[in-house]
């Protein structure tokens, strides 16, 4: 990072980054590490792919409920008081999961993880919007969930690694010891990232009326489908279906198929480390988020329809591809955050986050269920796979669509200059 906001050193600026992602990179490998364990739950408990599917999305579920508490509590209290009190939760949850012993025990257990995880990216992206430029923003951003694929890829073949040694519930000790070791060093090292002025102001807006100013937002309105769609929709393939796809769908080993994750994971990783070197540079040529979703997501349209058109033959370099290309949807998150004033970051990164994981569980779970229902009726491993992925495809092709119905929209159709502005038509609510 080469700059910060108004009264960060820049030292103090990427202790802070490494602290958050420190706790980010172990939040994103508990939400991915159902995939990798997906075989050895199946076997151990009986899971179908729906129960599967309902174990991953608890997660998300616990995520999504927690979003507009925490972005309520996020304007008000900071970010560095939030994130510690949701990773007490985070810890607990693992330590439950480590000890569960029956299928509802284990879904109860992880939706406590999701719950006390869901601060760790909207925390620290609360706080670089109070602390750094926009263009920085966007790249502080891209390398946080960065961070999160490095989490991803650790969910993968490390973890195949260490199942023999410590078994999946002592992962899960592994876990909730990490997470005390984040919170050890956000105590020391992250300042209170929010003025008291601005707390104080905060205090004077109702929650409701903040988040109704948030979902009436034309970017918010704009933005939500391919949030819910695209966004949720690769997530959910990421950290779950892909890896039943590899095994079921081609054929290969659990060994395999977590090698196919961690290619696929690295992939991301290096995708996301290219946009946050990027992004600054093609902002400063007119590029903002909205004019690289627009021209960059029919790729990522095509290639799905293409992975599915390979069926059997799609392995994880050709679901490696189509989830590169669809890593430009993660740019209008820091979009809508920059999108309203610094007392309502909070909120609106949080509701759209919320949009976010709520897409991810819905889409994960009702994956599943088409897959079980289809097998049932008699198609094949293939067709049911192949369907129920078209099913999301369609939900991405709208989104997309309504995206572009909104092309008219005055907000961020300028390059972001170095103070911070994006534009003379730049709405009120986006002033810094």
């Amino acid at each position: 990072m080469t700059a910060s906001g108004p009264g960060v050193p820049r030292r103090t600026a990427v202790a802070i980054f490494l602290c958050f992602a420190f706790a980010y990179f172990f939040s994103a490998l508990v939400r991915a590490v159902v995939a990798t364990l997906a075989p050895t739950f199946s076997a151990e408990l009986g899971l179908s792919a729906a129960d599967l599917g309902l174990l991953a999305g608890a997660y998300f579920l616990g995520f999504a409920c927690m979003q507009l508490p925490l972005g309520s509590a996020l304007d008000r209290f900071g970010a560095k008081r939030v994130l510690l009190a949701f990773l007490g939760v985070a810890v607990i949850g693992c330590v439950l999961f480590a000890q569960a012993r029956d299928f509802l025990a284990l879904t109860a257990a992880r939706a406590l993880i999701g719950v006390g995880v869901g601060a760790c990216l909207m925390a620290p992206m609360t706080s670089f919007r109070h602390s750094f430029t926009p263009m920085m923003q966007m790249r502080a951003t891209s390398w946080m969930l960065m961070t999160g694929s490095l989490g991803m890829v650790a969910s993968t073949l490390p973890v195949q690694w260490l199942l023999p040694h410590f078994g999946w519930r002592g992962l899960f000790w592994l876990l909730a010891a990490f997470f005390v070791l984040a919170m050890l060093a956000i105590a020391k090292i992250v300042p209170r990232d929010v003025p008291e002025a601005k707390r104080e102001a905060s205090r004077t807006l109702s929650v409701l009326a903040g988040y109704g100013e948030v979902i009436r937002h034309r970017t918010f309105i704009r933005l939500m489908p391919m949030g819910f769609f695209h966004f949720g929709g690769l997530v959910a393939l990421q950290a779950l279906w892909i890896g039943p796809w590899l095994s079921s769908v081609c054929g290969w080993t659990p060994s395999e198929a977590a090698t196919g994750l961690f290619t696929v994971n690295v992939g991301m990783l290096l995708a996301f480390l290219t946009w946050g070197v990027l992004v600054p540079r093609l902002y400063a040529r007119g590029w903002t988020a909205q004019h690289l979703i627009a021209r960059c997501v029919p790729l990522s349209l095509v290639l799905l329809v293409a992975v599915l058109a390979l069926g059997a033959r799609a392995t994880a370099l050709a679901w490696t591809i189509f989830c590169v290309a669809s890593t430009v949807v993660a740019l209008a998150q820091p979009a809508v955050g920059h999108a309203f004033r610094p007392e309502l970051a909070g909120r609106a990164l949080s509701a759209y986050n919320l949009v976010l994981f709520a897409g991810i569980f819905v889409l994960q779970w009702i994956i599943g269920g088409l897959i079980d229902l289809l097998s049932a009726a008699g198609w094949s491993v293939v067709s049911a796979f192949r369907s129920a992925f078209a099913v999301l495809g369609v939900g991405c092709l709208l989104s997309y669509l309504w995206f572009l119905w909104f092309d008219d929209m005055p907000v961020l159709t300028r390059p972001i200059d170095t103070h911070g502005r994006t534009g003379d038509n730049l709405p009120p609510c986006q002033e810094s």
